[in-house]
């Protein structure tokens, strides 16, 4: 180590023979541009450094116990440490200053010196001492940061233990060019350093080896955010996406479970049905249209109820008059009570929707339906999902059902994002919030097919099957007595409404007559002067999709 020093001198020397100066030859950085020359022009006119002595001792506990005795020209100058530096890919090293006193004041990382030509000030640092193989490391940026030049500066370190080895660097913070002098004492216990004319910013930093174990302190580090950083992929982060894998495979065979199990006694069950018994109409398991529709697709929506008005009016219970118009007119209908109907008779969601309909009156423009009307079709909705559990369809509502998982979704979500920001702001594991945002996601579009039919309610769901097949694809029934007819396909209707295929079966009413000649009416459908039931077919496709456009206004029924 004196052979190292001797040889730094010797640079030294050799520097100054050649004409170099003092700074130059010790390896310091020289502004050689017009605008550095400046910069240092104007520093000299704010003052200077005329010396800067520190003092530093290494504590077994790792602290390192710095004191200062600057002495300047000028105004007192401010020094800025080095409070953080880049430690690796991820982390920032930190070097905590505390217990400042004496004649300066700390701001931050910015000291600030008091009175005039000379101050003495101490602080303690922590995190400068870094555990090496086999050594210890103190490196500490003990002098620079100034906002003028500083002409000579020492600093001597002593420590817990016999040194190992010793360096020193001036300059630019990230300078290897060496100091002036750096020579230990002679019992190995103290190292001394020197430096000759540090520009205004530069640094002088002292690196210091000591026995493996001779201090108990370490680096402070603070993850450093980076978006790259926040979300890699370890066994930590690849373990938790194959967990989410496994549970996202584990929902899907808990629906097939459940949804499959509707799937196999559909199956089982399913076949032509033929909706007939006796010459009378018959629908399978007594099922309503507006039922029907809710069993098929778990939803109680528009056309749900447009059905449930048609089938309403088949069964005598109300009529619909088609009103006059001119060409360019928009269609309107009334929808008329019938007194002697036996409205007691009508399931719960059918008199919810009768009286929504009619709400003390006996007749009413279904252009008009609104008001009273839109307020009660809640009711109707309720009575609806009421229904199909009082039938044993469902074990339980399936909107509470389908609510209900949907809603845990979207607070594991929500649960998630909030996780992600956290996990990627302070650590590495960003994935794992992404995971929970995946698995709530999956969960809340899950929810909408969680809802399952008992085995009664798919064994109805399966004759439901067979008996839009017969209506889809079925003989138009020519054994039919004549006579029969009219009322037996105007029953079919309201579930032709709901199995979307309407005109197929408005053209079939619209011809039973089968002598060639066109009826003027239907005993529950009336169209008005000049117009006959060859005209039925275009008009119910009108009278449904105006309906359903009606009660979808009301913003209380879902629309297809």
């Amino acid at each position: 180590m004196h052979r190292a020093a001797g040889s730094l001198a010797a640079a030294v020397v050799l520097g100054l023979a050649m004409g170099a100066s003092p700074a130059l030859a010790a390896g310091t950085a020289n502004p050689s541009s017009a605008a550095s020359g400046a910069v240092e022009a104007a520093s000299a006119l704010a003052g200077a450094v005329k010396s800067h002595q520190v003092e530093l001792q290494l504590r077994q506990d790792g602290v390192l116990h710095v004191k200062e005795t600057v002495t300047f020209e000028g105004s007192p100058p401010t020094r800025e440490l080095i409070g953080r530096t880049r430690y690796d890919d991820t982390s920032d090293r930190l070097y905590p200053i505390s217990g400042l006193k004496g004649d300066a004041t700390l701001n931050g990382d910015k000291i600030t010196l008091k009175g005039s030509g000379t101050a003495t000030f101490e602080y303690d640092v922590r995190g400068a001492v870094t555990p090496l193989a086999d050594i210890q490391e103190l490196r500490w940026y003990a002098v620079g940061g100034w906002t003028v030049p500083v002409e000579q500066a020492t600093v001597k370190v002593t420590g817990p233990a016999q040194l190992q080895n010793l360096s020193c660097f001036a300059g630019v913070l990230t300078s290897a060019v060496g100091c002036t002098v750096a020579s230990p004492d002679h019992n190995g216990t103290t190292a001394d350093f020197e430096q000759q004319g540090l520009g205004a910013g530069e640094v002088l930093t002292v690196v210091v080896g000591y026995p493996r174990g001779a201090t108990t302190g370490g680096p402070v580090l603070e993850r450093r955010f980076e978006l790259a950083n926040a979300f890699t992929l370890n066994t930590v982060t690849g373990g938790a996406l194959a967990g989410l894998l496994i549970l996202l495979l584990g929902g899907i065979g808990l629906l097939y479970w459940t949804r499959g199990r509707d799937a196999r006694v559909v199956g089982h069950e399913s076949g032509a049905l033929t909706p007939i018994e006796n010459g009378h109409f018959a629908p399978p398991d007594g099922v309503r249209p507006g039922q029907i529709g809710t069993l098929m697709d778990e939803q109680a929506d528009v056309i749900d109820v447009t059905a449930t008005i048609v089938d309403l009016a088949v069964r005598g219970y109300l009529r619909i008059d088609e009103q006059p118009r001119q060409t360019y007119d928009t269609p309107d209908w009334m929808l008329v009570r019938l007194p002697s109907a036996p409205v007691t008779s009508l399931l719960p969601y059918e008199r919810a929707l009768y009286d929504a309909i009619f709400d003390g009156r006996d007749a009413v423009l279904l252009s008009q339906l609104h008001g009273s009307f839109g307020a009660k079709l809640g009711k109707v909705r309720d009575a609806l999902y009421r229904d199909v559990v009082t039938q044993g369809w469902f074990a339980r509502r399936p909107d509470s059902v389908r609510t209900r998982w949907t809603t845990l979704g979207v607070v594991l979500t929500f649960a998630g994002v909030l996780g992600t920001v956290a996990l990627a702001w302070f650590t590495t594991y960003g994935l794992l919030g992404l995971a929970v945002i995946i698995a709530g996601a999956a969960l809340a579009a899950g929810g909408q097919y969680m809802p399952a039919k008992t085995a009664k309610g798919s064994g109805a769901m399966a004759h439901t099957l067979g008996f839009r097949r017969y209506l889809t694809e079925g003989d138009i029934g020519g054994s039919i007595p004549e006579a029969q007819r009219v009322e037996l396909f105007s029953r079919y209707l309201p579930y032709a409404v709901i199995f979307d295929s309407v005109d197929r079966w408005a053209r079939v009413v619209s011809s039973v007559t089968g002598n060639g000649q066109q009826a003027d009416n239907l005993y529950w459908y009336h169209g008005p002067a000049e117009w006959d039931l060859s005209k039925f077919a275009d008009s119910m496709r009108t009278f449904t999709m105006t309906t359903s456009g009606a009660i979808s206004a009301t913003r209380q029924f879902r629309s297809l």
